[in-house]
């Protein structure tokens, strides 16, 4: 892992507090980059993302979270698997590219690649699903070109923004990797 996962654009890192916290606390508190996403919509303090940091970066059992940088070694996001079930074989994943300027590029598609591959292959995870609010076009995109498959639309699920938000729900089986 010192490397980290390769793709073809990014790589995906172990957390580093000091080379990837700050960035998490200002994206986390910038409202362009959290429209989309399921937090960001109350401040996010210091010490509620250190806290959130120091058990991502020990937690490894039941939820693992990477850093996304480009080839070059710029940090661009975050990507990873939550609420993994081992019996089930199945994990919940999610994806944040923080800087706008580095959005449509193909790296958040890059990166829930290597992180699906990373599930499959080295994990044996079997099923994993994922989220995106409808409306969120480039987030629904990325998911499908990463091979994630629809499941349908969950009607007002979340809480956002000052409205109830549906939700498109996805999943991708390691049988379909080879499709």
């Amino acid at each position: 892992m010192a490397r980290g996962w390769e793709g073809e654009k990014v790589r995906l890192v172990p957390l580093d507090k000091e080379r990837h916290f700050d960035n998490a606390l200002r994206w986390l508190n910038d409202p362009e980059i959290t429209r989309w996403l399921l937090v960001g919509d109350f401040p996010i303090s210091r010490l509620r993302e250190e806290e959130w940091f120091d058990r991502m970066m020990r937690e490894g059992e039941n939820e693992i979270g990477f850093a996304i940088e480009t080839l070059h070694g710029e940090h661009i996001g975050f990507s990873g698997i939550h609420r993994i079930q081992w019996q089930h074989r199945t994990g919940v994943t999610g994806t944040m590219i923080g800087p706008p300027e580095n959005w449509g590029k193909g790296y958040g598609t890059d990166a829930i690649r290597v992180r699906t591959r990373y599930a499959f292959e080295v994990l044996g995870l079997q099923l994993l699903l994922s989220e995106a609010l409808v409306g969120n076009d480039r987030s629904i995109r990325t998911l499908e070109r990463a091979g994630y498959k629809r499941v349908g639309i969950v009607p007002g699920r979340y809480w956002k923004r000052g409205a109830l938000r549906d939700v498109v729900t996805f999943y991708r089986r390691r049988d379909d990797a080879g499709r």
